[in-house]
């Protein structure tokens, strides 16, 4: 399968979303092949990874090699709204169900009808949303806002989360009857690190669009390049990858890219905090005394990192690390505060002045502390 992307990729030149996926490494091969067995049915499916990783990709193919192809792909982000607003977003409302509410409007669910309906980041669903929403999988059928009258939906749904729900569920700040509703079909999709092999198609890939958005010519890619490529732990996945291209094509005008030329982040050398290391496609599972074996390598790793970084002495060592701390914590949660929080367990107040200090948020947030 040739480099997967989203329709119109230009469109798309702000999103933090990762624009392209590629099948070429043998972690890839497996779950595409998990995704055309599961592609066909109607099954709900539960799509994890890490932040970058194109999960609303694995979404958009699973639509694609459905009977529901035709119909509409509806993909919304549970974390753009807010929790007064998201039961009105999903489920529509009716007029003068709220402050505002001065026209009846159809929800989400309405508008994917007969076809598929994306949403990403439902882990950052409210409790009260997740009560409706389980009761629109099990009746299929939905209740505006402000209504009685239910309506007869016939959506397909598909969920991610870059947040592990089993210690949302244990937390108390996800149902489990929803979970296991969700949960039907797991596609797990790996971190870029994790399957390497798929690195060189997307280079080539990101290449291709920006030397044509650039107006330069085609660059050959350098032995010593490709292996740097491969060696960096993309603690940002496919997005920081396309990114890294980018900015290696704008300062780089030479018919070869070097591996001198690639500016990485130095958020990098942290990277193996982040717990979709240990993270595999279903069946893939190691044995548990190898579980157990490589359990401490994520800290191993960390020790050995700032063991350079001690060698190196770089000026302002403990803020750089504390930035890098918080900075791979927000990216992990998908820049959601109150996830990273959570995974940091600490206040949403320290998390977000934090942030705001180290330049991470806007001044506003900081002002509105």
């Amino acid at each position: 399968m040739e480099v997967l992307s989203l329709p119109n990729p230009a469109a798309h030149a702000i999103s933090i979303r990762a624009k392209a996926l590629a099948f070429e490494d043998p972690n890839s091969k497996i779950l595409l092949e998990r995704i055309r067995l599961v592609a066909p049915s109607d099954a709900s499916v539960l799509v994890t990874g890490e932040s970058g990783t194109g999960k609303e990709l694995i979404a958009r193919l699973v639509h694609t090699l459905s009977e529901r192809v035709d119909r509409p792909f509806i993909a919304v982000n549970c974390g753009a709204f807010s929790e007064t607003l998201i039961e009105s977003e999903l489920f529509g409302h009716e007029r003068g169900a709220f402050t505002g509410a001065l026209d009846s409007r159809p929800g989400w669910f309405e508008a994917a009808n007969g076809g598929t309906l994306f949403l990403d980041e439902v882990g950052d669903l409210p409790l009260s949303a997740q009560v409706k929403l389980l009761r629109v999988l099990q009746e299929r059928e939905v209740v505006r806002v402000g209504s009685r009258k239910a309506i007869k939906i016939d959506v397909r749904l598909v969920a991610a989360t870059n947040v592990k729900l089993e210690a949302a569920v244990r937390a108390g700040n996800f149902r489990e009857d929803l979970y296991y509703r969700l949960n039907v079909a797991k596609l797990a999709l790996l971190p870029l690190r994790q399957r390497p092999d798929d690195i060189l198609p997307l280079t080539k890939h990101f290449i291709d669009i920006y030397t044509k958005r650039l107006r330069i010519s085609t660059p050959t890619i350098a032995d010593a390049a490709l292996r740097r490529l491969q060696q960096y732990s993309w603690p940002g996945n496919i997005r920081e990858l396309e990114n890294v291209i980018h900015h290696t094509l704008l300062i780089s005008r030479g018919q070869q890219i070097e591996a001198s030329d690639f500016q990485f982040s130095s958020l990098g050398v942290l990277s193996s905090l982040n717990e979709g290391d240990v993270a595999a496609a279903d069946g893939l599972h190691a044995p548990a005394e190898q579980r157990t074996a490589d359990s401490a390598s994520p800290l191993q790793a960390l020790k050995k990192a700032l063991t350079r970084l001690y060698d190196e002495n770089p000026p302002d060592l403990w803020q750089d690390i504390e930035a890098a701390v918080f900075s791979t914590a927000y990216d992990y949660c998908d820049r959601n505060q109150l996830q990273t929080s959570r995974l940091l367990n600490l206040s949403r107040n320290i998390v977000r002045a934090r942030l705001a200090q180290l330049g991470i948020l806007k001044l506003q947030a900081a002002d509105s502390i």
